[in-house]
């Protein structure tokens, strides 16, 4: 009697047994005979029956398909011509009724003092269910993983949305029902006794355009999930046709397998609820319930965010609207564009304003200002401070005048906030531009080649500030604005970018408006596009676009005009091409080298012996005589006189050049200064002639009289 049969007997159990209730056997293979040696166990975990079994490798493995047995054949080979002393290998052999069993072998390679391998002993298990939970674990892993994803794609997404609009693009954009795991969305909010489907997604869900707003009744599953507060789960979609009849006919338009039905309920208030859709069958197990329905909470709480900020938005929206002009009035001699846009951030008032005012003698008063912080209380301010700055201009008072008192203003209003602005007074019958501004940003001005130029205005302190410390003194700036010409004044929103130097703003600001349409309108919706967008609009922006009416003259008798900056020699450069050009246009080439000539020597003249810059003029005047004239405008009152210059002389040469050119010139006096003007071409004779002649206008070969030249000062 052996002493696993006395330990048998006895009742206890010992390890072949232990080895055999666990479906673990041995074997033991000998190389040189080629059979092998299996005990029961074994036998049972390759599917065998001792009575069955011949000792032969080829019959133990007769259950494993070809593609299994090959594997196995190679992982032994390998193990036993590398020299190795061990291997494990773990296979696949199927029952009689096809079910799986998962097989490990682990055995040892006995090998000859010559490492010939002669013999192989080892163990054989069962691991089936081992197999079977680890695929199990797998994938509940996997699925949770899926699950996981899900709540975190979405809320990042929705962290990211502030409006309700906001949150319905991270639903149903690019990418949005991957992230929710659906094929199919409907989302819907209560408003007044009503639920509004405000978001469709889905390939045919437009089938529920019929129920985008209907009263709040409890004829659809959302509806009636949004009433009962209880999710609804449908594994089976074709069956919601009978318990709502109203949804019955769309059934078959709508290509899913199961639905799901979520209140979407923040702080014990339900705001509406959501549909997903699914193509694929789901049973809707208790993972998948729990995710539903924290998918649900996140959107109501992201929904709840959303309408509370978009209801905050309309209160100040409607407030910043009473504080803006609601309308610009109409001006004769030009156009006016002006834009405000909000920051994304916050509750979309702020401080920036601009207006438009009414002057009389035919004038306009322009302004752009912002006043200190991003809040209802600078908003406030800024109201008041417009009105008042709006009533000194209206007065008559001076430009830096009515920033002086509304810098008084602002001071006794004691809010410890202060101001910046541009203020302009415009005449767009001259041109005349008189410019301050208070801390703030300068006007840009295009001319009409394109050029832009960003003139010097002389500024002062803040408005507020510049009274408490003493200083109201806001120096004007004269500027000219010649028919065709932008001024286009703008708060610092425009133009700072976080991180970057105010002059690339600037920079970037002059490109835009260089390179947008002249029309002032469009002008303004080109530089909102180009330039708020771009910088993230992070700051609020208040926008205004003046042009002065261009004045092509007619096909018959063109004209241009154009400004030439004092402290812009390129400009000079600029204007004599541009004659030159123009002349060769008008098929008048034969008089562009003459003008071009007589330009430059008028506007040196003016840059040299003048405060300020030159307007310049050139326009062709009526037949019979087809003629040119060119008038250069300056501010100078002091008329030019004629000198007689020495060989050695380097100027004082300009009236030579205008008797051998020119056919007739003189000085008229315009406004604050005069304009020096010359005619080119065919001389008048006769009638003509007189007729054409303007008082005190010398004649040809004649000089403007006595005492009269180009160098003023001289």
């Amino acid at each position: 009697m052996t002493d696993d049969d006395r330990r048998t007997r006895s009742g206890e159990i010992g390890p072949t047994e232990r080895l055999a209730m666990n479906r673990t056997g041995s074997f033991d293979w000998d190389l040189d005979t080629g059979t092998i040696d299996v005990d029961e166990a074994g036998l049972l975990v390759f599917g065998l029956e001792p009575g069955e079994f011949d000792g032969r490798p080829t019959s133990l493995l007769r259950r494993l398909d070809p593609p299994e047995r090959a594997r196995l054949d190679a992982v032994v080979r390998a193990a036993i011509t590398s020299g190795e002393t061990s291997y494990t290998a773990q296979f696949r052999i199927d029952g009689d009724d096809g079910t799986p069993q998962w097989t490990h072998v682990q055995a040892r390679i006995l090998r000859t003092p010559d490492r010939r391998a002669h013999r192989i002993v080892g163990v054989v298990r069962d691991t089936t269910a081992e197999v079977t939970h680890s695929a199990f674990v797998l994938d509940l892993e996997k699925r949770r993983e899926v699950q996981t994803s899900i709540v975190e794609r979405t809320t990042q997404a929705l962290s990211r949305a502030v409006t309700v609009d906001d949150v319905t693009a991270a639903m149903t954009g690019p990418g949005g029902l991957a992230r929710l795991g659906a094929d199919g969305l409907a989302l819907g909010l209560v408003e007044n006794g009503s639920l509004n489907i405000i978001a469709l997604s889905g390939e045919s869900l437009d089938a529920l355009n019929d129920f985008r707003a209907r009263r709040l009744d409890r004829g659809l599953p959302l509806a009636e999930t949004v009433l009962s507060g209880r999710p609804r789960f449908a594994s089976a979609f074709r069956t919601l046709g009978r318990d709502f009849p109203e949804l019955a006919p769309y059934i078959d338009r709508l290509k899913f397998t199961s639905a799901c039905y979520l209140p979407l309920v923040a702080q014990a208030r339900s705001l509406g609820g959501m549909a997903l859709f699914y193509r694929r069958h789901s049973a809707f197990n208790a993972d998948e319930r729990n995710l539903l329905l924290g998918l649900a909470a996140i959107v109501a709480q992201s929904l709840q965010r959303a309408i509370l900020f978009d209801e905050e938005r309309e209160l100040a929206t409607g407030l910043q609207e009473t504080m803006l002009p609601r309308r610009i009035p109409v001006i004769s001699g030009g156009e006016i564009a002006v834009r405000y846009h909000a920051a994304w951030s916050g509750r979309q008032v702020g401080g920036d304003w601009y207006d438009v005012i009414s002057l009389p003698r035919g004038r306009v008063g322009i302004v752009v200002g912002d006043v200190q912080g991003h809040d209802t209380h600078a908003a406030a301010i800024m109201g008041q401070l417009r009105i008042a700055l709006r009533a000194y201009a209206g007065e008559g008072h001076a430009p830096s005048t009515v920033l002086a008192r509304a810098s008084r203003f602002l001071a006794e209003l004691d809010t410890n906030r202060f101001a910046t602005c541009t203020y302009a007074q415009v005449d767009l019958g001259t041109g005349t531009v008189r410019a301050v501004r208070a801390g703030h940003l300068g006007p840009l001005i295009r001319h009409t080649d394109g050029r832009v130029g960003q003139p010097k205005l002389r500024g002062g302190l803040p408005l507020g500030l510049a009274t408490v410390f003493g200083d109201e003194e806001f120096p004007e700036t004269r500027l000219d604005l010649v028919p065709g010409e932008t001024l286009v004044l703008c708060t610092d929103g425009l133009v700072e970018q976080p991180g970057s130097d105010i002059q690339v703003g600037l920079d970037a600001l002059s490109e835009a408006v260089s390179g947008g349409p002249p029309e002032a309108e469009a002008l303004a919706d080109h530089l909102s596009e180009q330039l708020w967008e771009r910088w993230g609009a992070g700051d609020d922006v208040a926008l205004l676009v003046l042009r002065r009416s261009p004045d092509p003259g007619t096909p018959r008798a063109p004209r241009i005009h154009q400004y030439i900056h004092q402290a812009d020699p390129q400009g000079l450069s600029d204007a004599r091409a541009a004659v030159g050009q123009a002349l060769r246009d008008w098929n008048m080439t034969d008089l562009a080298d003459d003008a071009e000539l007589l330009t430059g020597e008028l506007l040196v003249n003016v840059l040299l012996h003048t405060e300020g810059g030159a307007v310049l003029t050139l326009e062709v005047l009526p037949e019979p005589v087809r003629r040119v004239r060119l008038s250069v405008q300056d501010r100078s009152s002091a008329w030019p006189r004629r000198r007689t210059p020495g060989e050695a002389a380097t100027s004082g040469r300009g009236l030579m050049l205008l008797d051998a050119l020119a056919s007739r010139w003189g000085v008229e006096p315009r406004g604050e200064g005069k304009a020096v003007w010359c005619e080119i071409g065919p001389v008048q004779t006769g009638a003509a002639a007189g007729a054409g002649a303007v008082a005190g206008s010398p004649g040809p070969g004649q000089g403007p009289g006595p005492g009269a030249g180009l160098d003023p000062g001289e």
